[in-house]
């Protein structure tokens, strides 16, 4: 029995590139929404034309390399150079044009704001093609590991440890050159005192990055990359990182807004709620968002935005003393807004002055108010209320009215808020599991939004095309009506083709 052959690999074949990919290839989509988008409405560095030398290629040109290369697991720009040669549908893409790695490279570095703006536009036009609710939006970060390693960077804490492994490891030198004097051993002084010289320039380069750390203001600095910070990762696991937001959608899992942080996410929500808001211009939403993020300030902000929050609100543990037993926890003081005054479980009315007090918490302030009653003296559950000589006392803060309301959204909709990690943490798992985009390679906090904003894009494309399929996708694209539309609409490639084979046809046709 004979195996299956193939064709000869000398024999010429009369085809096409249009051939050889088939209506629904996700490479046409992209070939034609990179076309319908104004790349010059979207600050995104246009190549000109030059008079003189070799010209440039198109940023669409670049546009479309990485879209292409991000979808199908790529961002080294050597890879996408290889792949320009080999790969059939990069080829068919870029009409067989084939940029330098270094060219390739540069546009995702100096276009970050026009990426970010690009993912914003196509939000934007998943929600025209009503495949975003605006209803109910799950919100949470993941840490991607920065461009600089745990021992480039720095605090006070670490820095005084090197200087001080530096004194004493110098002392040491110096007693051993002490004792080789006395012997008179010249090749062995040598080598103590080049020691001693080079760990005199390692203390210089500490002391300059003590100055630098203060006069920062940050509790920390990094030296390859001095925006990223050593974030929390997972339970007391640290990692030089970044922290992507993502807000996703309810209905098909969409991301609609998304921004890179370098800090943690107890301050953030406020402002991925608000990025959301805007991006899909709505009047307002339902947000679903773990404990990490409760923060007074934060779910007000939301209030006066008009965001309704629910956040799971942390456990409430012991208030301000120690020996506070769970029945006299703060959560079981009954705060009563008539007449601004708390009842305590012994029912006795703890009562304010009215001044006004500031806290600062992880350099974060606030304004709060003191409650407080006579009858702790003699109140016969004082031990297991406070430990506090003048009695239990009650902080109230500015945001307590807002943090009220949302922890009663979160006791009242406990259903609603457990579906938050079904809407959003497979994303992360997605992107950095079977992707593998777990890290960047980009350094500064603006660079590595841009290619954050790039990978949530292509998560979308990827996840529309999945729900849609290429054809449907891009006729809701030709019917799309955006200000960021390109003016002259895409010309397809069918018309291109027609050119190059009507000559042919008359070549043909003549040798017949």
């Amino acid at each position: 029995m004979q195996h299956i052959t193939g064709i000869a690999r000398n024999q010429m074949v009369f085809t096409s590139l249009e051939d050889s990919i088939s209506e629904d290839n996700s490479v046409r989509f992209v070939d034609a929404f990179v076309e319908n988008i104004d790349l010059k409405a979207l600050g995104f560095e246009l190549q000109m034309l030059k008079t003189e030398g070799r010209p440039s290629f198109s940023t669409q040109t670049f546009l479309k390399i990485y879209l292409y290369g991000y979808l199908n697991g790529l961002r080294s720009s050597r890879k996408l150079e290889k792949e320009c040669v080999r790969n059939i549908e990069l080829q068919w893409l870029l009409f067989g044009l084939v940029p330098n790695y270094h060219s390739i490279s540069d546009f995702r570095k100096n276009n970050p704001s026009g990426l970010k703006k690009l993912f914003k536009v196509f939000v934007s036009f998943l929600k025209d093609a009503d495949l975003i609710a605006g209803e109910t939006i799950a919100i949470d970060g993941t840490k991607s590991r920065a461009h600089n390693s745990k021992k480039a960077n720095f605090n006070q804490k670490k820095i005084d440890k090197h200087l001080a492994y530096i004194e004493e490891k110098t002392q040491q030198y110096l007693d051993e050159l002490a004792q080789n004097d006395e012997k008179e051993n010249s090749m062995t002084i040598t080598k103590i005192q080049e020691k001693i010289e080079r760990l005199k320039k390692n203390k210089l380069g500490y002391e300059v990055l003590e100055e630098k750390l203060k006069a920062s203001g940050e509790p920390q600095i990094s030296t390859t990359d001095e925006d990223s910070r050593a974030l929390l990762v997972q339970g007391q696991v640290v990692e030089v990182s970044y922290n992507i937001q993502a807000a996703v959608d309810a209905q098909y899992n969409l991301v609609v807004a998304t921004h890179t942080i370098n800090r943690n996410d107890r301050n953030a929500l406020s402002a991925i709620a608000i990025e959301a808001k805007e991006n899909l211009g709505i009047e307002t939403f339902t947000a679903l968002v773990d404990k990490g993020y409760h923060n007074g300030r934060e779910i007000t902000q939301c209030k006066e935005q008009n965001i309704i929050t629910i956040v799971a609100h942390p456990d409430q543990g012991k208030s301000n003393e120690n020996g506070t037993q769970p029945d006299y926890f703060v959560s079981k003081f009954i705060y009563n807004t008539d007449d601004d005054t708390y009842t305590c479980p012994a029912n006795q009315v703890l009562k304010t002055t009215g001044r006004w007090h500031k806290k600062t918490r992880d350099r974060d302030s606030y304004d709060f108010k003191k409650y407080r009653t006579p009858a702790c003296k003699e109140c016969p559950v004082k031990s297991l209320c406070t430990s506090r000589t003048g009695g239990r006392e009650i902080d109230r803060s500015q945001y307590a009215d807002a943090v009220a309301e949302n922890n009663q959204r979160y006791q009242a909709n406990a259903q609603l808020y457990r579906k938050r990690q079904e809407i959003n943490e497979h994303i992360f798992g997605t992107i950095k599991r079977q992707w593998g985009y777990n890290h960047t390679n980009l350094t500064g906090l603006e660079k590595v939004n841009g290619e954050h904003s790039l990978i949530m894009l292509v998560y979308n494309i990827k996840r529309a095309i999945n729900i849609l399929g290429v054809p449907e996708l891009i006729a809701k694209l030709k019917n799309w009506k955006s200000p960021y539309k390109a003016k002259g609409c895409f010309v397809f490639r069918q018309t291109c083709f027609a050119f190059i084979l009507a000559p042919l046809e008359n070549t043909l046709s003549i040798a017949a």
